[in-house]
C-alpha cells in the first residue's frame, strides 16, 4: 500500500484525544486526521504547548498526521478565515503534518471569489504547509470540478491542492470515486474515506452505501498517491472503537481484493491460488469477493471456460457456491460451461448449491426440461421457490402438473403445502 490509512479524530468526539490516538494506532491505522475542535482548540492560549505534546504522542505511536480545519471556530469574514487557516498551518507545521485540509465555507458560486482571495492570502501567510481544499455539498465550492478550476484560476501554486471525500463522489459527483481520484491526480493532497448513497450527504460505514471500496483503493495505488487516506465518520462517535475496527477490517479486505483483482488481470493463472485464498483473506462479503475475482479472470483470459470448470471441480463447497453465484455476471461469456456446472450442481444434494444453481443464469440458459427438473428438485429438498429466478415467466403446464402432484402427495400424508407452491398453482389458467 503506497498510502497511509488513517482515522479522523472527529469520529472520536466522546473520547479524550490521547485515548483516541491509542485506539486508532492499536487497531492498525498508521495515520490520523486531527480536526481542530475541542480536542485541539487553535485559539487556546496554550496551543503551542498542546501541539508539542500531541506531536510527541504521534511520534511515539508512529502515526502520521494531517490537520482538518473544521469550521466550528471559523468566523465568516475574510480576515477571520485567513487567520484561522494560518493558525491551522502553524499547528500542522508543529505536528509535522502533511497538509491542512479545509472547506470553502457556506455560500453560493458568487462567494468563490472571496474563497480565492482568502486562499491567496493564506498561502503566503505562516509556514510552508500545503493546503487542500475539500469540495463539500452545499458550500461555495461544492464539487471537484469547482475545486480544480479554482486551483487553476490561482495559477496552480505548489502548496495548493485538493481533498477528495470519496463519499461525496457517490453523493454528488457525476463520476465514481475512482474516476474522481484519477481526475484529481497530482493535485490530490488528502483523502476522506466513507460511504454514501447517491443524492444524500450522510457519512455511512463501508457497505451501507454505493461506494466501490476496492476500486477506490486501487485508484489511489494506481495514481501513486502516498499521503493519508483517513476514515471520516463524524456522527459515529458513541461507538467509535467498534466502528473504527469495522472500518479497518473493511479497508484491509478491500485492499487485499484490489491487489488480487490486479494480479488476476495481469496474470490470469493466479486465479488458481487467489480464488481459494478468499476464504482466509475476506471475513465479510466472501461470495461477492469471489465473484469479483472471477469477473477479472473472465475479462482477462481468452479461454476462461476450462479454468472456471477446474475451480468448480476442485473447489470446496463454499468455492463452488461462489462459482455458481458468479454465473449471473460472467456466465453469458461461457454459457456452455455454465450450463454444465449448473446441471452438475442439480445432480447433487447440497441445498446451497442447488439453490444457487437456479439463479439468473439458469433462467437464461437452461433448457426447459433441465429447468423444470431444477424447480422440482428445490421442492423435494425443501428449498423455497423464491430462489428460482424468473419462475413466473418460465413456469409451464408440465411444471404445474408436477408441482400439483407434489402438493397432492403432501396432503395425502397429512403434511402442509408450502405457500410458494400454492402461489405457483394459483397462477395456472
Amino acid at each position: 500500500m503506497t498510502f497511509h490509512l488513517g482515522y479522523g479524530t472527529n469520529g472520536f468526539a466522546d473520547h479524550r484525544l490521547d485515548d483516541a490516538l491509542s485506539i486508532i494506532a492499536g487497531l492498525g491505522y498508521t495515520a490520523v486526521e486531527v480536526t481542530l475542535d475541542h480536542h485541539l482548540d487553535p485559539f487556546a492560549v496554550d496551543i503551542g504547548a498542546r501541539t508539542g505534546r500531541l506531536a510527541a504522542r504521534l511520534s511515539a505511536l508512529g502515526l502520521r498526521a494531517v490537520v482538518e480545519a473544521g469550521s466550528r471556530h471559523l468566523r465568516e469574514d475574510r480576515e477571520g478565515r485567513v487567520d484561522f487557516l494560518v493558525r491551522a498551518k502553524w499547528i500542522a507545521a508543529d505536528l509535522g503534518a502533511g497538509c491542512v485540509s479545509f472547506r470553502s465555507g457556506a455560500g453560493s458560486a458568487a462567494d468563490r471569489e472571496q474563497v480565492k482571495s482568502v486562499l491567496a492570502t493564506a498561502l503566503d501567510g505562516g509556514p510552508d504547509v500545503p493546503l487542500a481544499l475539500e469540495p463539500e455539498p452545499g458550500m461555495a465550492v461544492a464539487r471537484l470540478d469547482e475545486a480544480l478550476r479554482l486551483c487553476a484560476e490561482l495559477g496552480h501554486p505548489e502548496p495548493l491542492g485538493v481533498t477528495v471525500d470519496v463519499g461525496h463522489c457517490v453523493a454528488v459527483e457525476w463520476q465514481d470515486a475512482a474516476a474522481c481520484l484519477r481526475r484529481a491526480g497530482g493535485l490530490l493532497r488528502n483523502v476522506h474515506l466513507d460511504d454514501m448513497l447517491p443524492g444524500v450527504h450522510e457519512h455511512l460505514e463501508f457497505g451501507e452505501g454505493r461506494l466501490d471500496l476496492p476500486d477506490t483503493l486501487a485508484a489511489l495505488t494506481g495514481i501513486g498517491y502516498t499521503g493519508v487516506a483517513a476514515v471520516e465518520l463524524p456522527r459515529h462517535s458513541r461507538a467509535a472503537p467498534v466502528v473504527a475496527s469495522r472500518a479497518f477490517e473493511s479497508l484491509r479486505t478491500a485492499h487485499w481484493l484490489a491487489r488480487a483483482e490486479q494480479e488476476v488481470r495481469s496474470d490470469p493463472s493466479t486465479i488458481r491460488t487467489l480464488f481459494p485464498a478468499v476464504g482466509r483473506a475476506v471475513r465479510a462479503g466472501v461470495c461477492e469477493a469471489r465473484t469479483r475475482l472471477l469477473i477479472a479472470y473472465v475479462d482477462s483470459c481468452d479461454d476462461a471456460a476450462e479454468g472456471l470448470a477446474a475451480l468448480y471441480r476442485h473447489g470446496t463447497s463454499a468455492e463452488r457456491l461462489g462459482v455458481l453465484r458468479s454465473l449471473a455476471g460472467i456466465g453469458d461469456r461461457v454459457p456452455h460451461t455454465g450450463v454444465e456446472l449448473v446441471e452438475q450442481a442439480l445432480r447433487g444434494n447440497e441445498a446451497g448449491l442447488v439453490a444457487a444453481a437456479m439463479g439468473p443464469f439458469a433462467a437464461r440458459h437452461l433448457d426447459q426440461r433441465a429447468w423444470r427438473h431444477g424447480v422440482l428438485k428445490c421442492l423435494l429438498m425443501g428449498i423455497p421457490l423464491t430462489v428460482v429466478s424468473d419462475l413466473d415467466r418460465r413456469a409451464d403446464d408440465e411444471l404445474r402438473r408436477g408441482v400439483s402432484a407434489f402438493a397432492d402427495e403432501r396432503r395425502a400424508t397429512g403434511r402442509s403445502v408450502p405457500g410458494d407452491v400454492l402461489d405457483l398453482l394459483a397462477t395456472s389458467d
